[in-house]
């Protein structure tokens, strides 16, 4: 399920969304079922199909045919100006002419399998059976779809194949191709030039033409509780829920989604078919097609094998390693190292994925004898955090004392999320067995270690302990950690250090710091058992609205589901940027 094309009774799940035109056209068509019960599938022509096994027609089909439709006399020359225009464009101004005239001429709509009449100037919706009706009341046979190229025959009912069309396909996909790899190293050349560019956030603002387009435009498409698009399955290949939950999770986070929809990567790796950035691309791109059916991810699965020979094979692999895993080989892409050589630092990165998920992690470290104090900063891309009823010693709350810290009312016996930043941000005896020099006294001495938050990054990632691995013993635990909707992490800044007093933390009753605050927008859970379990996720898809992801299988879910969930990895997103990012994401689906 959710590979290859459906069948003439379920063609009509397949997604995608995109133009059309029309002109008058004409040539033969033929449709013949594959001996598979699947439409076969031929190279030019990007979408289902059916051919004969021997590529001809029998008179009979050729009879048909020509009642089909009637021959133009330049069609050749009208077939290639559709493809150059409306469906495979090469240069940014067709790219640009095609978003703004290509839509549904019923329900003013660019989604939904846009087709174009190829007998008059005529765009339909696939899906919402547009385009049929107005074949059904011209009796104008033929359609173009417009996202994959395929040529539709109302008579036959199924998508079509010519040696002609066939042709003319390829040639027009290559010519595509090659002004795309010509332009593209002018337009990266002008875009580093261009003013904003160097922030560490840059959001689209709409333009004065763009607001008198709107303005002239009232049909817009508009967010609402059945807002679907971004909703898509994984197909589970084999043991591989690790990634698809991970999948979810980084496809639903906001301002790395606007990085991907608004087409900003451009792929500095020597050998673009190994860029794992260049398959994330593709992979937003087919997951906010509107394609209802799931998607196949192997061509992911094969990239982490070879950059990730540790995730390699069929065997049950751990989501929190994969996360990590792919986040590294995205920085390296992201800058065409394939080697590692320029990920030494990656504090000093501004790929995206660092701007996004790269926070600073402080260590200080305290001589007790003159209390002078070290000082080190490391990139982090997760905080790890210990739970209780594991080997290390946990720092419970104070008996009887209650929290309402980040909304989260204390109920004894249940740890919190906060009581887990509150353990990994106290300070830490290290012992006689430890000491250091101390850089002021110049002698060996005891002391204190203390982690805080130097840096906040605009999506924190918590992983919890669950999988422990000791000399004594292997298992899971399974404790129970209540977590918020919205996370103050004001509390756990190196600038609140002072605020600490003997390891109790004086949280402030209302901090005011924007800045420091999250929300949730991801749940990673496990099922099951240290040798065998099963990964699902809860993602938020907008505002209130979370689902539950389980590979192929998207449904929808409460936020009683997502709080009670047993939880293992929480991702967070910082509220400020969350807004302008909805913002932004509000704005351009309402324009296009």
């Amino acid at each position: 399920a959710g590979g290859g094309y459906m069948d003439e009774g379920k063609d009509e799940e397949r997604g995608g969304d995109d133009e059309g035109v029309k002109v008058p056209f004409g040539s033969s068509c033929h449709s013949h079922r594959a001996p598979s019960g699947r439409a076969g599938d031929t190279p030019g022509l990007r979408g289902p199909r059916a051919a004969t096994p021997s590529g001809r027609l029998s008179p009979a089909s050729r009879g048909r045919s020509r009642r089909h439709f009637k021959v133009g006399e330049n069609w050749r020359q009208e077939l290639r100006v559709i493809y150059q225009c409306f469906v495979w464009c090469g240069t940014p101004e067709t790219r640009k002419s095609k978003a703004k005239s290509c839509i549904c001429h019923v329900c003013g709509t660019h989604l939904n399998r846009l087709h174009s009449c190829l007998s008059c100037v005529f765009f339909g919706c696939f899906t919402e059976k547009h385009i049929h009706e107005h074949a059904e009341t011209k009796q104008h046979n033929l359609a173009v779809d417009l996202y994959y190229g395929g040529i539709y025959c109302f008579m036959c009912k199924d998508y079509v194949y010519d040696k002609d069309i066939e042709q003319i396909a390829k040639e027009e996909q290559g010519e595509a191709l090659k002004l795309q790899a010509s332009t593209s190293t002018e337009v990266s050349h002008q875009q580093c030039s261009m003013p904003g560019l160097s922030e560490k956030y840059p959001t689209w603002e709409t333009t004065k033409p763009e607001l008198e387009l709107l303005g002239h435009n009232p049909r817009r498409r508009r967010i609402t509780s059945s807002f679907t698009i971004g909703l898509r399955g994984l197909i589970n290949l084999g043991n591989t829920c690790f990634m698809n939950c991970i999948v979810q999770a980084l496809t639903h986070t906001p301002i790395l989604r606007d990085f991907f929809l608004s087409d900003r990567h451009r792929c500095e790796m020597p050998s673009p078919e190994l860029c794992l950035v260049c398959e994330m691309s593709s992979l937003f791109r087919e997951l906010y097609s509107g394609n209802p059916s799931p998607h196949v991810p192997y061509k992911l699965l094969h990239l982490v094998w070879i950059h990730a020979r540790h995730l390699a094979g069929y065997r049950q692999q751990d989501a929190h390693e994969f996360l990590i895993a792919a986040l590294d080989v995205l920085h390296r892409h992201c800058k065409g190292d394939d080697a590692g050589k320029a990920a030494n630092n990656p504090n000093h990165c501004n790929c995206i994925i660092d701007q996004i998920f790269t926070g600073g992690l402080q260590s200080d470290v305290t001589c007790q004898a003159c209390h002078g104090v070290s000082t080190t900063i490391d990139p982090c891309w997760d905080i790890s955090l210990d739970l209780p009823g594991s080997c290390t010693s946990f720092w419970p709350m104070s008996p009887g004392r209650e929290s309402s810290v980040n909304g989260e009312s204390h109920i004894p016996g249940i740890t919190t999320l906060t009581d887990c930043l509150r353990r990994f941000t106290r300070p830490e005896h290290l012992g006689s067995s430890a000491k250091i020099k101390c850089g002021s006294c110049q002698s060996y001495q005891e002391s204190t270690k203390q982690l805080t938050m130097n840096k906040l990054p605009v999506v924190a990632c918590f992983h919890f302990k669950r999988f422990e691995h000791s000399a004594k013993q292997r298992r899971k635990i399974t404790t129970y950690i209540s977590f918020p909707l919205e996370l103050d992490m004001t509390p756990f800044m190196a600038s609140s250090k002072e605020s600490r007093m003997n390891g109790q933390l004086q949280l402030p009753t209302n901090s005011g710091n924007d800045e420091n605050k999250y929300s949730l927008f991801a749940v990673v859970n496990h099922q099951g058992t240290l040798e065998s379990g099963h990964y699902t996720s809860f993602i938020r898809h907008h505002k209130d609205q979370w689902f539950k992801c389980d590979d192929a299988v998207i449904t929808k879910a409460s936020i009683k589901d997502v709080l009670d969930s047993e939880g293992y990895l929480l991702f967070y997103h910082k509220q400020v940027l969350e807004h302008e990012s909805e913002k932004v994401k509000e704005v351009n689906t309402q324009a296009y």
